[in-house]
Order: C-alpha cells, then sequence, then structure tokens
C-alpha cells in the first residue's frame, strides 16, 4: 500500500483541493507514521467491546456497543470498498461502530461506518448510518465530493430526504477515526461540526453544522479527553482514549435532554470498553468461532 502514498501527495492537491473552496481546513497535514502503518497495514482488523448504557425515550437502556477499525482500499469514484488496488484507489481507515440496546419490547440496532483516508489527513469520504428497530428503519448516507452530498431514506415521511447538499466542514463522526490516526489535526476551540448521524436521527434533529466547543485535555494518567459541547443543542460528547499509540478508545460519554413531554430529561449515554482483540474477525464465520464473541464478552 505504500506506493499509493505518491497518489495521495497529489491527490491532496488536486482531487481533494475542493475541500478549501468551501472554506474547510486545508487539506495539508500530517502524514501517517511508520509505527501506525505497521500496527494497522497487518491484515488484521481491532475490534473492541464496550458495555452501553444507552439513553431513550427518557430511561437508560443497557446495551453493548463494538468499535471494529480496519484499513481497506476504497474507490473514490464509486465511494464503495475497492474490488482490488488501482492507481486511484485511497487506503481508508474504516470504523464501523455498533450499538444494539432494547427499549421495552423491541430491540434498536444501530450501526455507522466511517471511511477516513489513511496516508494523508483529509476529510472523511463517506460517512453512513443505519438504523433499525420494529417500527422501521432509517438509513442516511453523505458522500464528500464538492459540497457533502446526502441522502436520508427514512420510514418517518417528514424525514425522507432524497437529495441534500451541505458545506465540507468537520463531521463528529470522522473524529473517532482521526483519534487514532492524526489527532493532532482535530480542531479546537469554536467550530462548525456536523453531529453524530446517530444522534440526529434518534433524536430527529435538522442533518446540518452547528457551533461546536471542541477541547483536547491530556491528563497524567495517560488518557486523553476530547471534549464537544454544542450549546444550541444542549449537548456535550466526550470521548476519553489512550495519550500513546495506539490511542484506543477506552470510554465515551455524551449528555443531553432525552424524552418527550414529561419523560423528557437530561440523560447521559455511556460506553466502556470490555476487551480488545486483533483478528481477521471476517474469516471467522465457523461455529468453532464463536468463543471470541465469548472472549469480548458479548455473550
Amino acid at each position: 500500500m505504500n506506493k499509493l502514498t505518491g497518489f495521495l501527495f497529489l491527490g491532496v492537491v488536486v482531487f481533494f483541493s475542493c475541500s478549501n473552496e468551501n472554506n474547510t481546513p486545508a487539506s495539508t497535514g500530517p502524514l501517517v507514521s511508520d509505527e501506525a502503518k505497521n500496527y494497522w497495514y497487518n491484515g488484521q482488523a481491532e475490534i473492541t467491546s464496550f458495555s452501553l448504557q444507552q439513553a431513550r425515550y427518557g430511561e437508560l437502556r443497557e446495551g453493548n456497543a463494538v468499535m471494529i477499525f480496519v484499513t481497506e482500499d476504497f474507490s473514490p469514484t464509486e465511494y464503495t470498498k475497492a474490488d482490488k488496488s488501482k492507481k486511484e484507489t485511497v487506503p481508508v481507515l474504516k470504523l464501523n461502530f455498533t450499538k444494539n440496546f432494547v427499549t421495552g419490547i423491541y430491540p434498536y440496532s444501530i450501526m455507522t461506518s466511517s471511511f477516513v483516508p489513511f496516508e494523508n489527513f483529509d476529510h472523511a469520504l463517506k460517512i453512513s448510518t443505519s438504523v433499525q428497530e420494529w417500527c422501521g428503519h432509517v438509513y442516511i448516507e453523505l458522500l464528500r465530493k464538492k459540497f457533502y452530498n446526502y441522502v436520508i431514506n427514512s420510514y418517518f415521511e417528514n424525514e425522507n430526504v432524497i437529495d441534500g447538499e451541505l458545506k465540507i466542514t468537520w463531521l463528529e463522526d470522522e473524529l473517532w477515526n482521526l483519534i487514532r490516526i492524526f489527532p493532532e489535526s482535530i480542531p479546537q476551540g469554536t467550530q462548525q461540526v456536523i453531529p453524530a448521524f446517530s444522534y440526529t436521527r434518534l433524536l430527529h434533529q435538522e442533518l446540518k453544522a452547528y457551533e461546536c466547543q471542541i477541547t483536547t485535555t491530556p491528563s497524567d494518567s495517560g488518557e486523553t479527553i476530547l471534549e464537544l459541547t454544542y450549546p444550541e443543542l444542549e449537548r456535550t460528547l466526550k470521548i476519553t482514549y489512550q495519550t500513546e499509540f495506539p490511542r484506543q478508545i477506552i470510554r465515551w460519554e455524551e449528555s443531553y435532554p432525552d424524552g418527550f413531554g414529561d419523560d423528557k430529561k437530561m440523560l447521559t449515554t455511556k460506553g466502556e470498553r470490555i476487551k480488545t482483540i486483533r483478528s481477521d474477525y471476517w474469516s471467522k464465520n465457523k461455529t468453532t468461532d464463536a468463543h471470541l464473541r465469548r472472549e469480548l464478552g458479548l455473550e
């Protein structure tokens, strides 16, 4: 994959330069370290399980969450995983972030996929989120072109957006990936940020950029806290990760008013790490591989 580095230098200037036409942070930035390449280009994914307390309908629900980080080749024309590496493919760090919990009789399943260029810093090429529950399901997909082009398909009539467009700016969903490869590129202070898609769908908030205060605070314990505060949404997200490489996510807290009517109150969703393993999980599909789920604390 190192042979793609030259292309990415050029791509940052030419193909991705459209970002700067919309007052976004420059695409030029740090290169991924050799240490990170050795860690991520080893043919395995990093899988981390979390215990989950998820705010929904004015109550906290018990569940689990999983983060799967893996590198792969991405097609910048098809916006999919490339069938094979080509001159124009871009190596990305992909995060599949799942959350599963139950409300009363029926379950929720949420998954967000974030595709962030790996070799050089730049904004995500694609973010997609799906939410499934017994009432129906919602799917949102955003592609980075000259602008962010997005589609929302929802069983709610007033939320179904066939085609939308936003100026390129920071995406909350890309910050998890940037923590792992380019934490120094995460901005500080007052920024325009598009909140997590899972949040905007669950809370029925408009998909747009909101004013957000961003701070990064290291501690003496070897942990760093990335904090995002959205005054208009009354929402705060705190992500705690290892200060030193490989900067694994340890926990997160997300506070906002949740529920409807008299049940609405300020609640805090929490995720706490259980276990991290490295695995080529796509090949672990036999019944004898089920022990890996038990190792992750998912059964």
